[in-house]
């Protein structure tokens, strides 16, 4: 087994009176790929944000290489639902906005921003702005700029929760196409059950508010991973899971406000 290179220790966040995440502990091994599933406000955007250093724990801490995280760090790249994207700048400087912060060479943030443009399928629009492009291709911009600073760890947050069915699936397949080559460690919080099974090695479920982690469950499908996948026994066995212990946690949620 690899080792793990997160390390999420009694991490715990309060708003105000509200416990919004209990006592958690975590591990994601080098090379995983984490899904994390839940119901709305169980506290998977705030586990997140504090793996990335956006959000600071009420108690506990997180290691990432037996480091503390206090910050953000370009050890950790962030791919939100926004795309988040700079404007005024073409996709190229987009991509390599990063490297050019931690002060590259100009022709070696090109050659790295180019490769990763062409890696999420948008050769031939380097020179072009985020209002020419379609959602699906800014999310594309979006997660090459992220890959593109060659990140210890990838955070996503709901990535394709804004695109259409269709694009999203082919997002999916990108993605995953893209961590079978890299082998970038990933933990992507996503409300979609298929997409967390989907795209995950691993992938675990959140109870409701006071979120912390109730199932943890290895993804056993084998790689490379198409689509046709999504009809096997073992994919659909593991759903069945996944889906009982969210619609579990979304009923105590819709009780605990009514």
């Amino acid at each position: 087994m690899a080792a793990s290179i997160l390390q999420a220790r009694g991490v715990e966040r309060r708003f105000g009176s509200t416990l919004a995440l209990q006592a958690t502990d975590l591990d994601v091994a080098e090379n995983d790929f984490v899904t994390i599933l839940g119901p709305s406000g169980c506290g998977k955007s705030t586990l997140l944000r504090i793996v990335a250093g956006l959000d600071t724990p009420t108690a506990g801490e997180v290691l990432l290489d037996g480091r503390r995280i206090t910050g953000p760090g370009a050890d950790r790249g962030m791919v939100f639902q926004s795309y988040t994207l700079f404007p005024w700048l073409t996709v190229l400087d987009n991509v390599a906005f990063g490297l050019r912060e931690r002060g590259l060479p100009r022709t070696e943030q090109v050659d790295t921003a180019r490769s990763y443009i062409h890696k999420v399928g948008l050769k031939g629009f380097e020179n072009h702005y985020p209002k020419q492009l379609s959602g699906g291709m800014q999310q594309r911009t979006a997660l090459a700029r992220a890959l593109a600073n060659r990140p210890r760890m990838l955070l996503m947050d709901e990535p394709f929760g804004a695109l259409d069915h269709q694009t999203r699936e082919l997002m999916q397949e990108l993605l995953l196409g893209i961590w079978e080559a890299e082998r970038t460690t990933v933990l992507f919080v996503t409300h979609d059950i298929d997409e967390a099974v989907f795209i995950g090695s691993r992938t675990m479920v959140m109870t409701a508010r006071p979120g912390r982690i109730k199932l943890d469950r290895d993804v056993p499908l084998p790689h490379p991973r198409s689509y046709a996948v999504k009809t096997t026994p073992a994919f659909m066995a593991l759903k069945a899971e996944l889906t009982e212990a969210v619609r579990e946690e979304v009923l105590k949620a819709q009780a605990a406000t009514a």
